[in-house]
């Protein structure tokens, strides 16, 4: 975003711009991009020359939209929200009814993001935030190319933020890339995992390479095993759909977990810089042992929730949950054992296990350090030495 643009903005706060959020009448939008959007301008983070156009196939006008997502707000902000600072965002909230599929919507995208432009002076500075089932992310991008909604010079820019999942497998995800790069230049393109946003996770690195006691025992010497758990207590709810083509594994292992895995068994990057941690952490990705068919199945386990009761109120099993099959046979819980076969961690097992339905919400790696010898301790009243345990919260 190096341009003329930025160069008079302060360095903490967003230049001008508009967000396209595409796919606006979903769960993300509600859970996380808007309450996002409120903490950055309650931190001074976006600018005054700022707006939201959120696209969707839902039938509604922009006071709809507000009032929806002022709702929302009260439910999911994680602190009290400020009317004065709601309102603030409130009016900068615009909605576009549009099947990403008709090239009509985008037309008229391009008519109300000049309007808006114009309106709130954001120079032309635009980014488009996919929150939208994966089959959608090529023709949004084909669409905006079409129309060079994409295009950017010396004098604005453009990005695309895109959601996991990117693509299905390694095939489906090379083509992905292949059909956005047709479009777009990498430089242009923000692949996004919400989980690195987390302070937690952010801080892995620090904890792990600035501190003297734990970095010298973070290696199989000392450690037994490492689990890695993401745990909800809410079911599906409207995302039957995308679930039923998903799954447990692939929603959260390839991005989510494996994100956490990497940070925790990496090696030291050569800087904090974008490119070293990736560096680092791709050589974690190709070290983990891909088992063999048969070893495979006794690795990992599979399940769905079924009805039950959650905090007192009866909830439906999954099977009953709207866009989800009678007989289905996705995964809401998978757990399963890595290897890593490197020098540092040879042999420790590192066991992941996400699930919707549990017990309770929370995000955590645990850390299980090797029992301490016990010959001192045979001909005293103690039995048995339990073992040390350093858990990081991430949620």
């Amino acid at each position: 975003m190096e341009n003329d643009s930025m160069a008079e903005t302060d360095m903490n706060t967003s230049p001008p711009c508009i967000m396209v959020i595409f796919g606006a009448a979903g769960d993300l939008t509600k859970r996380k991009l808007v309450p996002a959007l409120y903490n950055l301008r309650e931190s001074k983070l976006l600018p005054d020359n700022f707006a939201v156009i959120g696209v969707a196939r839902a039938e509604m006008e922009d006071e709809e939209f507000r009032r929806r997502l002022r709702d929302d707000m009260r439910e999911f902000a994680t602190d009290e929200v400020k009317p004065e600072l709601w309102q603030w965002l409130e009016e900068r909230l615009y909605y576009l009814r549009g099947d990403f599929n008709d090239e009509d919507t985008f037309a008229r995208l391009q008519k109300l993001l000049s309007k808006i432009d114009k309106e709130r002076s954001a120079q032309g500075n635009y980014f488009f935030y996919l929150a939208t089932a994966p089959d959608y992310f090529a023709c949004v991008v084909d669409k905006l190319g079409a129309i060079e909604l994409t295009h950017e010079d010396n004098k604005h820019w453009r990005r695309v933020v895109i959601e996991k999942p990117f693509g299905h497998d390694l095939e489906s995800a090379k083509k992905l890339n292949q059909e956005i790069k047709k479009v777009l230049d990498e430089s242009q393109i923000y692949r996004i995992d919400h989980y690195l946003g987390k302070e937690t996770v952010q801080n892995i690195m620090v904890f792990r390479f600035g501190n003297g006691i734990f970095e010298p025992v973070w290696n199989r010497r000392y450690i037994d095993s490492v689990q890695i758990t993401a745990a909800e207590k809410v079911g599906v709810e409207q995302r039957g759909g995308y679930y039923e083509n998903a799954g447990a594994l692939r929603d959260m292992v390839p991005n989510h977990l494996l994100q956490l895995v990497t940070l925790t068994a990496m090696e030291p990057p050569i800087s904090f810089g974008a490119d070293a941690v990736r560096d680092e952490q791709t050589k974690i990705l190709h070290a983990i042992q891909c088992p063999a068919p048969e070893e495979a199945g006794r690795r990992t386990v599979r399940s769905q929730y079924d009805a039950g009761e959650i905090d007192g109120q009866r909830v439906p099993g999954y099977r009953s949950e709207p866009n989800v099959a009678k007989d289905s046979s996705v995964e809401t819980f998978v757990a399963l054992k890595l290897l890593i076969d490197n020098w540092r961690w040879a042999d420790v097992p590192f066991y992941l296990r996400t699930g919707k339905r549990l017990a309770a919400r929370d995000t955590e790696i645990a850390i299980q350090f090797k029992r301490a010898p016990f010959v001192l301790f045979r001909k005293t009243s103690i039995e048995e030495l339990t073992t040390n345990r350093l858990v990081l919260h991430i949620q």
